[in-house]
């Protein structure tokens, strides 16, 4: 059937009017074309014959539509992020910027200094460096040596006085550590040493053996120095490792002596400064000089002596002090042992602070001269008074004797001070009220006017007020005992200033330290007046200053020792029974002289206590009344005071029965 035609495809005319359809209507849809490729209906291709199938994509808008909203989103996000830091939290955003890149620094005033009244300088601040170090530089990786702490801290740790074990130590600390202290507050002499062994050891490094040293650095720092060591430590007190007052006058002038810290504003990059952003700098305000009313000249002969005879004594401690007596100024105030402020690490704990002001004990017969004042001022006898003075006197619960065993005396009032009688003293002050209570009220008040039992006025850090209890307290011994020193307890401050007051004609002024202080302009601006009190009348104090003579002068005085060629000197002895502070029972004496001079125009006035000596004599005229010579004779030298050449007046000591 090859050579037949095929048959011919019949075209379909063209529809007719009213045909389906209809006129209006449209005709029937003209039949699809088939796919060459399509398979007919039924599932198989046309012809038998299999071709490619074709994929058809589907419509990009969806997509679109969803890739445009996320981004949407996302900008959206962004845009308010951006609202928010630019416009709601712009403030904050640049002040933590602004604190990340200005750097601000406190500038430490320098500390101002302690002179004596002439200006010398007895604490100063000087220029000092911080011995730093860096742990990683000792590695053996670094320096090419298994025990490079151990021979860097050979070489250094005596250099810094510090253990040979401790520097070694804090150069091995790991952990990546880069800084580590190894002293502070050395002297600039002490890293020039360093340094120069450092420049040494640098000098023979090579790159297969580097320094040992290499690793150790110096930071600037200040350091308080005493220039005279031990001279007035106690007074002077010391600064902490911090730099702040810590005892004495350092800690009770800290806020004068400090000034005020200054503050640098920079702006940084990576650590470092920027030179071109500018920055801002207030001045720190240095601290006020202080200007005390020590004579150093004085304050040392007081601390040589008093140490000299603490030693020779073998006591426990000692203390004098050296007051104008027109004034209320201290000269000088030492204490022994002492202490190096300079070293405190050296420093026995037991002679920290001032116990001249913080120790607080039974006065003795030197306490008498108050009984004495009572006595006069109230009219209840006059120093040729009559007191005739048995070898006991029984009072309250007790059997009352002298120092020492002795017929019945035929004193004066004055020959009761002269030769300091304790039985001699109780008879006195029974005179001063018609029964023992009103006498005991009386002797209250006039000590209580001494400044006993209250605070001297001086406001130094852990100063003791005394102990005086009122006399509706005092106890049956007491009302015996207070008249000649024992009962009741004071420091030597309170002790000194009750002779000033005789001395300074009845009128107690309060003792002082501080003379002023001196500013960046260098004026002296002066302390604040201190306060003044009448005890007693000028003719009472008259009095009582040549009954002090008596002590002295008089062959049967106890103060010979005390005498000083040229000059009249009124003075006192004492000896107590003396509290054991570790046990609280009586253990030992106290012994102690007071007086002033010259005698009829005072000018100084010089008391001194020894606590507990064990060695020799432990009466006070016996090894206290040699340091009040030499201190006075000092002090009247160096303050050039003339004799007043006028003779002494001579009180009977004595006087005979029947007279």
């Amino acid at each position: 059937m090859t050579d037949r035609e095929p048959p011919r495809r019949r075209v379909p005319k063209p529809a007719r009017t009213g045909e389906r359809g209809g006129p209006g209507r449209p005709g029937p849809r003209p039949p699809r074309r088939p796919d060459p490729g399509a398979a007919p209906r039924g599932g198989r291709p046309r012809g038998g014959r299999s071709g490619p199938r074709t994929i058809r994509l589907g419509s990009p808008r969806p997509r679109l539509r969803m890739v445009g909203l996320g981004l949407t989103l996302v900008m959206a996000v962004f845009v308010g992020r951006l609202l928010q830091v630019q416009v709601v939290d712009a403030g904050s955003f640049t002040t933590a910027a602004q604190k990340n890149r200005v750097v601000s620094r406190e500038i430490a005033p320098e500390r101002g200094a302690i002179t004596d009244r002439d200006g010398v300088e007895l604490a100063t601040t000087v220029d000092a460096y911080d011995i730093t170090a860096d742990p990683t530089m000792f590695s053996p990786e670094q320096t090419k040596v298994k025990d490079a702490p151990e021979q860097a801290a050979a070489l250094i740790a005596p250099i810094l006085g510090v253990e040979e074990k401790t520097v070694a130590e804090k150069l091995r600390t790991g952990g990546g550590v880069r800084y580590v202290m190894l002293a502070r507050r050395r002297t600039p002499q002490v890293w020039t040493q360093i340094k120069d062994l450092k420049t040494a050891f640098a000098e023979r490094a090579t790159k297969a053996a580097p320094s040992v040293l290499a690793g150790i650095f110096q930071e600037s720092s200040s350091k308080r120095v005493y220039p005279n060591g031990e001279l007035a430590a106690g007074t002077l007190g010391w600064v902490n490792s911090e730099g702040k007052g810590a005892g004495g006058l350092e800690a009770q002038l800290d806020k004068d002596l400090s000034g005020t810290p200054g503050q640098i504003r920079f702006a940084q990059a990576g650590g470092r400064q920027v030179p071109t952003a500018g920055g801002s700098e207030k001045p720190a305000v240095p601290g006020e000089d202080i200007e005390l009313t020590l004579n150093r000249d004085i304050q040392w002969a007081a601390q040589q002596a008093i140490g000299e005879q603490v030693a020779k004594s073998k006591a426990d401690r000692g203390y004098v002090i050296v007051q104008d007596t027109r004034t209320g100024e201290v000269l000088a105030m030492a204490n022994a042992p002492g202490f190096d402020p300079n070293d405190l690490s050296k420093a026995d704990v037991n002679a920290l602070g001032n116990p001249a002001l913080q120790d607080v004990y039974e006065p003795g017969s030197t306490s008498k001269i108050m009984s004495m004042a009572a006595v006069l001022e109230e009219n209840a006898a006059t120093p040729g008074t009559h007191v005739t003075v048995p070898n006991r006197l029984h009072r309250g619960d007790r059997l009352f004797q002298d120092d020492v065993d002795h017929p019945t005396w035929q004193l004066t009032l004055n020959g009761v001070l002269a030769k300091s009688s304790n039985i001699g003293t109780i008879l006195a002050t029974g005179q001063l009220g018609t029964t023992q209570p009103e006498a005991n009220r009386v002797l209250y008040s006039y000590l209580h006017k001494f400044g006993i039992g209250q605070a001297s006025g001086l406001g130094f850090p852990g100063e003791t007020p005394g102990i005086l209890a009122p006399p509706d307290k005092w106890s049956t011994s007491q009302q015996y005992t207070i008249p000649f020193g024992q009962g009741l307890s004071i420091n030597a401050m309170q002790a000194a200033s009750v002779y000033s007051t005789i001395a300074n004609g009845g009128v107690r002024i309060a003792p002082t330290l501080v003379r002023g202080t001196k500013g960046e302009d260098g004026r002296l601006v002066p302390a604040k007046k201190p306060e003044k009190t009448r005890v007693v009348s000028e003719k009472t104090a008259r009095t009582l200053a040549t009954m002090l003579e008596s002590v002295v002068d008089d062959e049967e005085g106890t103060g010979a020792l005390a005498r000083i060629p040229g000059y009249r000197v009124a003075g006192k002895t004492g000896t107590a029974n003396r509290v054991d502070p570790k046990t609280g029972r009586y253990r030992g004496y106290t012994s102690s002289f007071a007086g002033f001079a010259p005698a009829d125009k005072p000018r100084v006035t010089v008391y001194c206590a020894i606590q507990n000596p064990t060695k020799g004599s432990y009466f006070g005229g016996q090894i206290c009344g040699p340091i009040y010579k030499k201190v006075m004779e000092f002090a009247l030298k160096t303050l050039q005071v003339p004799p007043t050449g006028a003779p002494a007046a001579r009180l009977p000591v004595t006087f005979t029965a029947g007279d």
